[in-house]
C-alpha cells in the first residue's frame, strides 16, 4: 500500500485545525466501578460500534469510553475522508506521516481518561488504527511525554492491541533505554497484543513486530496471542482472551454479571 497524494500525508495547518473529534459514547459499570478503559475503533468506523460490542462483555465493572475519531482525508484511500485517528500515507511501523494528528488523537484519549476518579485503573484498548493508536499511547506513558516534550498525564495499568501495529517503532527503544523511569514504566505497564494469522487488511508480520520492538525495548509484561484461521476482525474467543486478560491485570472483582 503507498502513498498516493503528498499534499494528505500530514494535512495543511487549516485542515489540521477544524479537525473535531465525533461523539463519545460512554458504557456505564453494571457492578462497582473499578477500571475505565478507553476503547479506540478502527478506520472508518465510529464509537457506537465500539460501545455495542463492549456492552457485550462480561466485564460488569469496567466503564468503556468510546470516543470517535475525526473525519479527516486519508493517503492510503486516495484521500477520500473518512474517521480515522491519523492520516496514514502507508501501513508502517516504523514511520507515520502523521506525527501530529497521531499526538493530538493520544492527547484527546489521555484527556478522556483524566478526570476519571483516582481509585480507578486506567487504560486503552482499540482495533487496528485504533490498537495502532493505543500501542503509541503506551510508549508515551513509558516515556513520561509526548514527541512534543509535553507530559502525558495519565497513569496507565493496562493496554490492548487487537489486528495493530506499532507507529514509530525505531524510536522506542531509544525512548525508553535513555530513562530508568521510562524503563521502570515500561517493565511495570500490561499489554495484550492479538492477532489473526490470516488478517489481509493489517498482516501479521505487523502484530509480531509490534510484539518484538516492544519487548526488547523493554516492555516485559507483554502478552501476543495469534490465532490460526482468522482475518480483520474479532470472533468470541478472542474477546473471552481479552475479558480473562483485564480482569487478572486489572483485579477485578468478578467476572460474571
Amino acid at each position: 500500500m503507498s502513498y498516493i497524494n503528498p499534499s494528505m500525508g500530514s494535512g495543511s495547518r487549516t485542515a489540521r485545525r477544524t479537525m473535531e473529534f465525533g461523539r463519545t459514547y460512554v458504557v456505564r459499570p453494571k457492578g462497582k466501578h473499578q477500571a475505565t478503559m478507553v476503547w479506540l475503533h478502527g478506520l472508518g468506523d465510529n464509537g457506537s460500534s465500539s460501545s455495542q460490542l463492549l456492552e457485550s462483555l462480561a466485564l460488569p465493572n469496567i466503564k468503556w469510553i468510546c470516543p470517535t475519531a475525526p473525519t479527516r482525508p486519508v493517503a492510503i484511500l486516495g484521500g477520500f475522508p473518512c474517521t480515522a485517528w491519523f492520516d496514514a500515507g502507508e501501513l508502517s511501523d516504523d514511520t507515520t506521516n502523521d506525527l501530529e494528528g497521531l499526538e493530538a488523537s493520544v492527547a484527546h484519549i489521555a484527556n478522556l481518561l483524566s478526570t476519571e476518579p483516582a481509585d480507578v485503573k486506567l487504560g486503552i484498548g482499540g482495533f487496528s488504527m485504533g490498537a495502532a493508536t493505543a500501542l503509541y499511547s503506551a510508549t508515551c506513558f513509558a516515556h513520561g511525554k509526548y514527541g512534543n516534550g509535553n507530559p502525558y498525564p495519565v497513569n496507565l495499568r493496562a493496554v490492548i492491541c487487537l489486528s495493530g501495529w506499532l507507529p514509530g517503532s525505531r524510536n522506542v527503544r531509544n525512548k525508553i533505554e535513555g530513562s530508568h523511569e521510562a524503563a521502570r514504566c515500561a517493565a511495570s505497564l500490561p499489554i495484550l497484543l492479538c492477532h489473526g494469522k490470516c488478517d489481509e487488511v493489517v498482516p501479521y508480520r505487523h502484530g509480531e513486530r509490534a510484539s518484538y520492538v516492544l519487548s526488547s525495548a523493554g516492555f516485559r509484561n507483554l502478552q501476543f496471542k495469534a490465532y490460526d484461521g482468522l482475518g480483520h476482525y474479532t470472533v468470541p474467543r478472542e474477546m473471552d482472551e481479552v475479558c480473562n486478560w483485564l480482569n487478572a491485570r486489572l483485579g477485578l472483582e468478578g467476572s460474571r454479571r
